[in-house]
């Protein structure tokens, strides 16, 4: 069975059929910039484009960077237009696709369910955590394999600052640090998320998944297992048309 899932990011929007049986995109995505400022309007405009490249005309699951509850993006939009805030953004979303069927999920959450079942974590069991390092960082959190929804831990305070203004791969570019200076401050990150938490497995996401390998050995003193996600920067596409495909 094939849905369509659409990844919102701060940086671009990207979306493409999605094959649940495998969990791996069923054509070569589609990627518009996201535009600024990221207005609810602006959004759905490139939602819209990306999903007309395709001709799609059924369900579609869409993410959101931020906290997304029955449909309406509330209480955060922290790498869009704060007029986001208390949009309904499946109606939004569904008029503007032409009265197709929209699910809207927080991206992390989608991108976590989609490891859960398809990636990193399958099979895991106790509390894993997915972080997903881009714009922001996003996260997801799953007990026993049941994701508690919409947790933020992006926005955690760390050394004084917002965890993802330090660590994010934007932070990253931002002050031009190496990998290795770069792999320091997810390490605090980690080990302050870790506290909280006590996870038996971090997931690292985002479009640096595919470069673990200039990260991840750096990063030491953890306890918890630390992978790289294995759907990579399509895990968000793939679990928005997963929450497509049940409605949820």
């Amino acid at each position: 069975m094939q849905i369509f899932g659409v990844d919102i990011g701060g940086s671009g929007i990207k979306g493409a059929p999605v094959d649940l049986d495998i969990g791996d995109l069923a054509q070569e995505r589609c990627k518009v910039l996201t535009p600024h400022p990221a207005t609810p309007d602006a959004v759905a405009d490139g939602v819209k484009e990306v999903v007309d490249h395709f001709g799609w005309t059924g369900p579609v699951g869409v993410t959101f960077p931020g906290v997304v509850t029955g449909g309406t993006t509330i209480r955060s939009a922290a790498n869009v237009d704060k007029s986001w805030i208390d949009t309904d953004a499946r109606v939004l979303l569904g008029d503007r696709l032409g009265g197709l069927p929209v699910t809207v999920v927080n991206d992390a959450d989608a991108a976590g369910v989609a490891e859960m079942h398809f990636g990193a974590g399958r099979h895991h069991r106790g509390t894993v955590i997915l972080l997903t390092f881009g714009t922001g960082i996003g996260s997801a959190v799953f007990v026993d394999g049941v994701l508690v929804p919409n947790s933020e831990l992006g926005h955690l305070e760390l050394h004084g600052h917002e965890a993802e203004k330090r660590a994010s791969s934007k932070a990253k570019e931002d002050h031009d640090l190496s990998w290795e200076d770069w792999a320091h401050r997810v390490q605090k990150y980690l080990a302050h998320v870790e506290m909280l938490f006590s996870p038996e497995l971090f997931i690292i996401g985002g479009g640096v998944s595919r470069k673990s390998h200039k990260f991840l050995d750096h990063i030491t003193g953890i306890k918890a297992e630390i992978v790289p996600a294995q759907l990579q920067n399509n895990a968000g596409i793939v679990g928005a048309a997963m929450r497509a495909a049940t409605g949820a």
